[in-house]
């Protein structure tokens, strides 16, 4: 790792988010090989507790980030976001960037938003948030918010990632409960039912009750379901009560020091490197005598 990498994270620990923000994009860059080089990030002196939302396409869940900030801040607590978004086929960047979200929050100096692309991550997530939500231990924030892309199967990844889930609905997700009921029940440690001034949202919130109640695999402590409405701000109270007590509990911290989850890290990276090194080889290519070599 360069000089220059070890003098932005040394600005990042002193609270520098200029430095922040360009440290990350070195973490992208060089990838698992940091890891060695600054183990502060593997053991940092505090952790941030990491709060994954994620959920369908429409169930609100970026207006909802933007509404928690607020309330967060208010609370005095340093929020970071990293918003993974879709990436283009083409460019393998984020569709949507952090330019058009969460506008209101730019000027404040508690606040860091970082746009990701997932890359083709076929869970939700590409590798390098691995690494770089490691970074915002080091940074002092007290919580990040992990806004993902779908729900479903494919999105257990976030699960090795965060210290908890929650995945968002809306009232209009009763038709799809049993399509993506074998996928939430895997990731899901709260249920957000989002525009719960909507008609039919108690009666929805009845139907997953009962779906869970009725499924084998659901804990027997049940899962909590909490309604809300990002656009009155109704339930979110509520929500911020709940992360609050999340972080002062701290039993999330040796969870995450757990082999699965190591493991977990360690096959995303060790993939994001195989997947560098192909794309490599393939670049190489400019004839056919060169591609029956690749073999």
């Amino acid at each position: 790792m360069s000089d220059q990498t070890g003098e932005l994270l040394k600005s990042t620990k002193a609270g520098d988010l200029r430095a922040f923000a360009k440290f990350l994009s070195a973490l992208e860059r060089q990838g698992p090989a940091c890891l060695k080089h600054h183990p502060e990030l593997l053991r940092p002196p505090q952790m941030a507790f990491r709060f994954g939302i994620t959920g369908p396409p429409g169930a609100g869940k970026s207006t909802l980030i933007g509404r928690l900030i607020g309330l967060l801040r208010a609370e005095g607590l340093r929020v970071g976001v990293m918003a993974v978004d879709p990436s283009s086929p083409f460019t393998k960047g984020a569709i949507l960037g952090d330019r058009i979200r969460y506008t209101e929050h730019f000027g404040d100096q508690g606040v860091f938003i970082r746009s990701l692309g997932s890359r083709g991550s076929l869970g939700g997530l590409s590798s390098s948030a691995y690494l770089m939500v490691r970074a915002f231990d080091l940074a002092k924030f007290d919580i990040v918010l992990l806004e993902t892309v779908g729900v479903g199967q494919t999105e257990l990844e976030i699960m090795n990632v965060a210290d908890e889930v929650a995945v968002t609905l809306v009232p209009e997700s009763g038709d799809s409960i049993q399509g993506m009921k074998a996928g939430l029940l895997e990731i899901a440690n709260l249920f957000i039912v989002n525009k719960g001034d909507r008609p039919g949202a108690d009666i929805f919130i009845r139907e997953l009750e009962a779906a869970l109640h009725l499924d084998p695999r659901a804990p027997a402590k049940g899962i909590p379901i909490l309604k809300t409405s990002a656009l009155t701000g109704d339930g979110l109270s509520t929500l911020v009560d709940h992360l609050k007590s999340k972080i002062a509990d701290g039993s999330w911290k040796s969870r995450r020091l757990e082999l699965d989850r190591i493991r977990a890290e360690a096959k995303s990276l060790l993939r994001n490197q195989a997947e560098r090194a192909i794309e490599q080889q393939t670049a190489a290519v400019d004839s056919l005598e060169a591609f029956a070599h690749l073999f």
